[in-house]
Parts: structure tokens; C-alpha cells; sequence
């Protein structure tokens, strides 16, 4: 197994300082942007004359419109077609299996890491002589079978608490009263208290459990467990997990759905959408999700923001940083002709090297991307996050990328949203996480 993608690794790979990622661009003089554009214009144009297209499925719903736009642009400079289609929220695995039968099947797609990557390594390039791959800071953002380079990080990401600081000021706290899970429990079961007084709904948007939010919790929320039984183990993946930590994530889980904007038992029909307004309504003072929402709540201003770790209760946490990696992987579909799979890595190449694709990543995606021509994000969350870093807290590895299979997260959510209804008890939580585990490893790899 590969070892996790930290941002500490990312910052030594990138070979700048913790406090200077914020602040100091990775690219170089506009010269050399311009330079490396019309060299990939130029070959892209060859890609098009014969006949190269492209076909990205997107595994990211908060960006399709951003991808979009980009792919239009690419068209409109090079002449190339490119053609993005976007996975609904949780569907991607399914979509991607169904559009591979085509005959027009994806010419670029994505894995979530190396279980991800299992699933389709017979269908990936090898990338190792690739300009995308030489444009990689570190060989630690390339997953490999082999000698072969299969797939490639194009983006780091950070997720946590999202909260309003204003909201928390009235209800006379700051982030400097909350350092762990005590602090944070006292603080949210004082404001669900007191929120008729605070004029909002709850401490914490609604956990909902929809398919197009219970991802932060069988998932995002899930990691932090996971986390710190492989840190405990000294290990990085694992056949069986022992669920060390669950007395931990329960604590969490029971935060959220207890000093909540609506009843536990209507979580499995609240959506991402329903958190978002809350959010952004001022009707909920906390809402765990990550720096690539920033689109979402902008709107609240840039200098409302704040971001908490997601503290869960274990010794030691008050040095703990925000979850920070990545589960998004592209690879190339060797199955592709030739002239599409060159017409895919000159657009990939023109993303991370052109002034028009790194500005995009940064600015409208709000990308930290592992290439040596990135830009800095404007994305304030991002900003937040390098500060912890810059302040010596550990963060979080994004350690889900190993959870066995999707169908693991399917049954680990649904025990979720049973014992939030009261329809389940937390035993069948434990045996979703355990049990489920080691049965779907086995069948994943028997």
C-alpha cells in the first residue's frame, strides 16, 4: 500500500515551507506559462487534425459547470473536442462501469486510490513517460502497478468544520475555546440550548443522509476512526479493521444528530442542498464539509469563515490539524486510440501548465494541485488550512481511500441513518464497520 498523502508530504514534495504555500506562487515567470500553453496548443492542434478527441468523466458534481467552462475553452484554442460528463453524487462506480461498455467510452477517468485503482488497472495508460507525470512535484502523487504509473493526484483537499464566526461570537465563543471534542460538546449543546435566543435552528446543520450528502459521514466523518487505529497500529491499510476508535466516532455522531437543525429521524431525506441553506441562512453554526464547498458558502464572506478540525475525543487531539489528501486519481483509458489518448494527455498537460487551466484549477475550482507551474488558490478555506500546517498541527491522512468497497460505505451509512432513526441500535453500527469490513475485503480480494 502507498503511503498516505499527507499535506506536510505534499509541502516537503512541493519544496516550499508550511507558512510560504499560501503565500508564494509554484509557478514559474509568465513567460514560461505562455511558453508551456503554445506548446500544448500546438500539439493539441496536431492531436485534432487527426482526429483526437477527449472524454473526461467528471467524478466531481460541485465542479461540473467549472469543467465545463474549461473544456469549452480548451476547444475553443485547440480545436480538440471535449466532451465532460458528470457522475451523479455516490453513482460514479456504477456510471463509470456502464459508460466503459460503450463504444465511445471515457478516454479519462478517475479512481479514489489504490482499492479504487484495483477495480480498473487493466484499463489504465501507463503515464510514466508522459509531460503530466514530469510535471508532478513528487512521485508520491503517482499510484503505480508495477514500474507503470496508472493514475495521477491532480488536486489535494481538505475537509473539517466549517462555522460561522459570527454566529459562534454571539453565542460568546471563538476557535480558541474549542481545541478538542469536550470543548466542542460544550460549546454546541450550549447554542442548541440556547437557539430560540441565537435566533438559529441548531449548532449543526443536518447530517443528511441522502445520497447526496451521507459521503461526509460513512466516509469523511468515518476516516477519523480509521485514522487513528492505523495510527495506533502502525500500519496503513489493513484486511480487518478492529474499530479501536468507534466508542469515539459514536460521540461525534451523536453530537451532530443531537444539537442538530431538525430531528434525527428525518436525516435519511435531508440532502447536501438542505445543509447548505442552513448554512449559509445562518441557521446552523457548524457544517462539516471541505474546502471545495467554498462556492457554496461565500456568500456568508470571506472573513466569516472559520474551519475546526474534527475532533472526536482522543488523546492528544489538540495538536491535531484538519483532514487533508486526495481520492482523486486520473488515468488515461488505454483502450482509447491512439489519437485519443494523445489528444487526453495534451488536455491534461494544458490544465496543469497553461495559464487559462492552473488560473481555473485555482481560482474557480479552488485546487491545491501537485504540479510545478500550480497557482495559488484564492479559496480563503485553503488559506486556513496551510495556517494549521504553518502552526505545526498534524493532519489528518486521508485514510478511506483503503475502505474495502463501496458497497462498505452503502452498509456502514444505512446502519448510520437507522440508529439515528431509532430503528437501529449502535451494535449494528459496530457490525457495519467490523464485520462488513473484513467480509467485503474478502470478497474484493479473494
Amino acid at each position: 500500500m502507498k503511503k498516505m498523502i499527507t499535506r506536510r508530504n505534499f509541502l516537503k514534495a512541493a519544496g516550499v515551507s508550511a507558512a510560504a504555500l499560501g503565500l508564494a506562487a509554484c509557478g514559474g515567470s509568465s513567460s514560461s506559462t505562455a511558453s508551456s500553453a503554445a506548446g500544448s496548443t500546438a500539439a493539441s492542434s496536431t492531436a485534432a487534425k487527426a482526429g483526437g478527441k477527449v472524454y473526461y468523466l467528471n467524478f466531481k458534481p460541485e465542479q461540473d459547470q467549472d469543467w465545463q467552462d474549461l473544456a469549452a475553452e480548451y476547444t475553443k484554442e485547440t480545436g480538440v473536442p471535449v466532451t465532460v460528463v458528470t457522475a451523479a453524487s455516490g453513482q460514479y462506480e456504477t456510471t463509470l462501469m456502464s459508460e466503459m461498455e460503450k463504444s465511445e467510452a471515457p478516454t479519462l477517468f478517475q479512481v479514489n486510490g489504490p482499492v479504487g485503482l484495483a477495480n480498473w488497472k487493466d484499463y489504465c495508460y501507463d503515464l510514466s513517460g508522459s509531460q503530466l507525470y514530469g510535471e508532478l512535484t513528487s512521485d508520491s502523487f503517482a499510484l503505480k502497478d508495477g514500474d507503470a504509473v496508472t493514475s495521477i493526484a491532480y488536486v489535494i483537499e481538505t475537509y473539517g468544520i466549517i462555522y460561522n464566526k459570527e454566529l459562534l461570537s454571539a453565542a460568546g465563543y471563538t476557535q480558541d475555546d474549542i481545541k478538542g471534542f469536550a470543548d466542542l460538546k460544550k460549546v454546541a449543546d450550549d447554542i442548541q440550548a440556547r437557539k430560540a435566543e441565537l435566533g438559529v435552528d441548531g449548532a449543526f446543520t443536518s447530517a443528511g443522509m441522502d445520497g447526496s450528502s451521507d459521503w461526509r459521514f460513512k466516509t469523511h466523518l468515518a476516516n477519523l476512526p480509521i485514522y487513528y487505529e492505523y495510527k495506533a497500529d502502525g500500519i496503513g491499510s489493513t484486511d480487518a479493521i478492529k474499530g479501536t476508535y468507534l466508542d469515539n466516532y459514536k460521540q461525534i455522531w451523536d453530537l451532530y444528530i443531537t444539537d442538530s437543525t431538525c430531528d434525527p429521524t428525518l436525516l435519511a431525506s435531508k440532502t447536501g442542498d438542505d445543509a447548505v441553506a442552513e448554512f449559509v441562512g445562518k441557521k446552523a453554526v457548524f457544517y462539516q464539509n471541505g474546502t471545495w464547498a467554498y462556492n457554496d458558502v461565500k456568500d456568508l464572506g470571506d472573513d466569516n469563515l472559520g474551519m475546526l478540525p474534527i475532533y472526536i475525543g482522543v488523546d492528544g487531539e489538540e495538536n491535531q490539524g484538519l483532514c487533508t489528501g486526495s481520492e482523486n486519481f486520473w488515468c488515461v483509458n488505454n483502450n482509447s486510440s491512439d489519437a485519443d489518448i494523445q489528444a487526453t494527455l495534451d488536455f491534461l498537460y494544458w490544465c496543469v501548465t497553461s495559464e487559462t487551466g492552473t488560473s481555473a484549477m485555482a481560482d474557480k475550482m479552488g485546487f491545491v494541485i501537485p504540479f510545478k507551474k500550480a497557482k495559488d488558490s484564492t479559496n480563503p478555506l485553503i488559506g486556513i488550512a496551510n495556517q494549521y500546517v504553518a502552526d505545526g498541527k498534524t493532519s489528518v491522512d486521508w485514510c478511506f481511500s483503503t475502505m474495502p468497497s463501496e458497497e462498505w460505505k452503502n452498509g456502514l451509512g444505512s446502519a448510520l441513518t437507522a440508529y439515528a432513526a431509532g430503528t437501529g441500535d449502535w451494535d449494528g453500527v459496530v457490525t457495519a464497520f467490523v464485520d462488513g469490513w473484513a467480509k467485503e475485503y474478502k470478497l474484493a480480494n479473494g
